[in-house]
């Protein structure tokens, strides 16, 4: 057993751990960093955010193909199944691995590949793959070590045909209908891969509506769009048990329905990767969901470890993640900390179309009594939509009547992640640049999606008057 100590130790090299280390090494703090995957990137990189997108950008390419009249009059239809869709990803992972190793080497930061456990709070103990043990000390600790889909123990993952959002993307075959159970971000998302393969989707919610967190226009308009392209959505629904068959699976639910579909998606909550770190012998205690509590500063019940991320829970996002890792390396250097609150956090959510958004809704406005306007922009009045064929969707300001300044943008549809960080920079602004005006008195390039901001700032700004 070695022994070894940094200034601070990263464990989990997922988005907030990178953030964090690079944010540390940038001012000469040495860094060490624990992984317990054999590659970094974290789950981020290797299940979730990468893998899955570059599924949608395949599945969007192909049905983009399709829907071509150039293409179809040609005769062009192209039909692949899941699992070739899904190797378009691989090359996108191997790239971003190879990078993110760069950044490690470049800036002297050895990676300890193994599993990381307290050994008291200052020393970490790394159980590398051969069961060698290094021993790390450290000033600080950042914990970034993610999460994992929730996995009920009634229900029989190990069946062929009961899947969650990590196992899902190992699907060998191309099912003909499938029943999602869960209706939050990842639920929704992969609700339109399915269905825009032409598999008939069942989507179970358990609240009343989808993702309540969005403004009520957005969610109502995903829901409207979902079910026009034939997806039947249950709101209000619990599983009472998962049956699954040699042909198929039957989720039972309580109100006394039973959906038979070819596979199940379990996609309903996540669990912190905080077990056998030895956190409780030192006075840190995940809760239920194996998440860890922290301050606005990031700091754990133990004032010198951190947890950042989907460890620590919502946002759970990449980007809030790694946002996160550069704020608590940041207190671990100075001591002192500007925290980012979740509302400057851009939303970004890849259903089809996307959704994105930034700042306060209606509904938080109206309760806040804050006296709030709106601007529309409706993608099928843009030159640009019109163009491309992508028409469905819609931009959304919310303005402060008095002062203009804008307090929240919403965007459903073609490329509303990207759209959003316009919004997103002016609401950024201090004082009279944080303005309506701005959208107005500003020269978009045309044809353009961006365009979309003029369009909705003049509507809203004529409602006034």
């Amino acid at each position: 057993m070695t022994k070894v100590h940094f200034d601070v130790v990263v464990i989990g090299s997922g988005p907030g751990g990178e953030g964090a280390a690079m944010q540390a090494v940038k001012h000469d703090k040495s860094i060490a960093m624990v992984e317990a995957f054999d590659r970094v990137g974290g789950g981020c990189t290797h299940w979730n955010t990468i893998p899955s997108k570059a599924l949608r950008y395949a599945i969007f390419q192909m049905t983009e193909a399709n829907r071509n009249p150039l293409f179809r009059s040609a005769g062009l239809s192209l039909q692949y199944s899941i699992s070739e869709l899904r190797r378009s990803a691989q090359p996108v992972i191997n790239q971003q691995v190879d990078m993110r190793t760069g950044f490690y080497e470049r800036n002297h930061v050895p990676v300890f590949i193994g599993r990381g456990r307290f050994a008291d709070s200052h020393t970490l103990e790394v159980v590398e793959p051969n069961g060698a043990i290094q021993k790390l000390t450290a000033s600080a600790f950042v914990i970034a070590t993610g999460s994992r889909p929730y996995r009920p123990p009634d229900v029989d993952f190990s069946h062929p045909r009961v899947f969650d959002s990590d196992t899902i993307l190992d699907l060998d075959f191309t099912p003909q209908s499938i029943t999602i159970y869960g209706a939050g971000v990842v639920g929704c998302e992969y609700t339109s891969m399915f269905r825009n393969l032409g598999i008939k989707v069942n989507l179970v919610n358990t609240r009343s509506k989808l993702l309540e967190f969005l403004d009520d226009e957005i969610v109502d308009a995903l829901a409207y769009h979902m079910r026009d392209l034939g997806v039947l959505i249950r709101h209000d629904e619990t599983c009472e048990r998962v049956e699954p068959r040699e042909d198929g699976v039957v989720l039972h639910l309580k109100s006394g329905k039973q959906l038979k579909t070819d596979i199940l998606l379990w996609a309903n909550g996540r669990t912190g990767n905080s077990e056998e770190m030895g956190l409780e012998a030192i006075g840190i205690q995940p809760d239920q969901r194996g998440q860890i509590k922290v301050n606005e500063k990031l700091q754990t019940i133990v004032p010198h470890i951190y947890a950042v991320g989907d460890v620590i829970g919502y946002p759970s996002l990449a980007s809030a993640a790694y946002v996160q890792g550069r704020i608590a390396a940041s207190h671990i250097v100075s001591g002192t900390v500007d925290p980012i609150s979740v509302r400057e956090i851009p939303t970004g959510i890849y259903t089809s179309p996307e959704i994105s958004s930034i700042g306060r809704t209606e509904r938080e406005l109206t309760a806040e009594k804050v006296p709030y306007e709106i601007g529309h922009a409706q993608f099928k009045h843009l030159a640009r939509a019109q163009i491309t064929g992508w028409k469905t969707g819609m931009l959304k300001i919310l303005f402060h009547r008095e002062t203009l300044q804008v307090l929240g943008v919403h965007c459903f549809g073609s490329g509303a992640t990207e759209i959003i960080h316009i919004g997103q920079a002016i609401m950024a602004q201090k004082g009279e640049a944080n303005s309506l005006l701005y959208f107005i008195n500003t020269t978009f390039n045309y044809p353009t999606m961006a365009e979309a901001y003029r369009v909705a700032a003049l509507n809203g700004y004529n409602r006034l008057f």
